[in-house]
This record gives C-alpha cells, structure tokens and sequence, in this order.
C-alpha cells in the first residue's frame, strides 16, 4: 500500500540540533547548581528510552516548568546560529509534496521552540500538521502524537509511515501500528538503519 502520509521525528532526522540541545541541557543544569555534561554524552543518551531523562539530566524525578523555561530561552536565543539542516533534507520535502504526500512532524520538542526552529530554517510550510512534547498527554515511546497526527489528517494507520532515528520513535511507532524507518544521520547509530538521506529520498520516492 502506497503511503500517502510521512511523519517526520525532528531532531536527528530533519534537522541536526545537537549542539543546541546539548548546550541547552547545560543551561539548565547551571541554573539548576549541577556541573556541565560531556555534549557528546549527552547526544549518546537523548534517545535512550531505559532512562528517565529528566532524573539523568536534571536529578528530578520530573521536568519542571523552570526547566522548561530555561530550555526554551537558550533554544531561542541561539538556534539561528546553531541548527541547521542535513544535507538533502530540503530536497527531499520538495519531492514528497511534489508527489502529493501529506507530510508531519512528531517530536518531543516543546511546540514554541519546535515551530521557531522549522520556521527558522524555512521547512514549516512543508507540513500539514505538528505533533508535540506539549500538545499530548505523554510524549514518545508513547504513541500519543502519531495517534493525533492520524486523527487530525483523518488518515488511516496502515498508509502513515514514521522515519525517527532512536528506539523511542520505534517504539511510538510499534505501539500506534504504524509502519517505521529509522535513519541513524542523526542521534542513532543503529547497524541496520538507512545511511543516509539520499537513501531515504529513493526509499520514499519508490514508495
């Protein structure tokens, strides 16, 4: 069955924000009295869906809204000189929409600084719908976003596709039946993954 719907994990897949991420986990952790982590590690551990991230970030059993607050005001106040789009992903969105996919995004980014950074890099109006940290009542390995997603483009299960690049947007994607791809370009460095985003542009356009 052809997929008329490709949903999108954001950072990692579209777009590499590790530096952003990792110095805004910093930025937290210094108004929070904790020392700086090891960005690379930092990397390594976003995706790891054994650990509570906000305990292994944060020493707190939960995200508070300072958190938050925090996280957010360094995400605004540097991703215009820190993200930036992988190679061929621009690309890739033009021939999707050309061939009349609907397209979105899933993501355990917070609403405001996800839509600054698709705006920013000029990728926002690819989308037909966002799905959030903060628009649902759990974020992935939860299915919540990819069920909204479905729901708001009242498009079924079976031609939805989800491309993420760790095991919590598999597993997001195990538990809404729908089917996935995972690239490893980004915080992932699954073996059987796909390599690259040139790849990932054939695979989608033979769909």
């Amino acid at each position: 069955m052809r997929k008329s719907l490709i949903i999108f994990d954001m950072d990692g897949t579209l777009v590499d924000s590790s530096r952003t991420i990792a110095n805004a986990i910093n930025y937290v952790r210094e108004r929070i009295y904790l020392p700086p982590m090891d960005p690379e590690l930092i990397i390594r551990k976003i995706n790891d869906h054994h650990l509570n991230p906000a305990q292994y970030f944060y020493k707190t059993d939960h995200f508070e809204a300072d958190h938050e607050t925090w996280f957010s005001e360094y995400y605004t106040k540097n991703h215009e000189k820190e993200l930036i789009l992988y190679d061929g992903i621009l690309e890739m969105l033009q021939d999707l929409k050309a061939q009349g996919s609907k397209l979105a995004v899933a993501t355990n980014a917070y609403r405001g600084s996800t839509i600054e950074s698709l705006t920013h890099l000029g990728i926002s109006d690819f989308f037909d719908t966002i799905a959030c940290y903060d628009d649902v009542a759990h974020g992935k390995p939860y299915p919540d976003m990819l069920l909204e997603i479905l729901e708001v483009l009242d498009i079924q299960k079976e031609a939805a596709l989800f491309v993420g690049d760790g095991s919590r947007d598999e597993m997001a994607a195990q538990r809404a039946g729908v089917d996935y791809l995972m690239v490893n370009w980004g915080f992932s460095d699954h073996k059987k993954a796909v390599r690259s985003v040139d790849a990932l542009r054939q695979i989608l356009a033979d769909n």
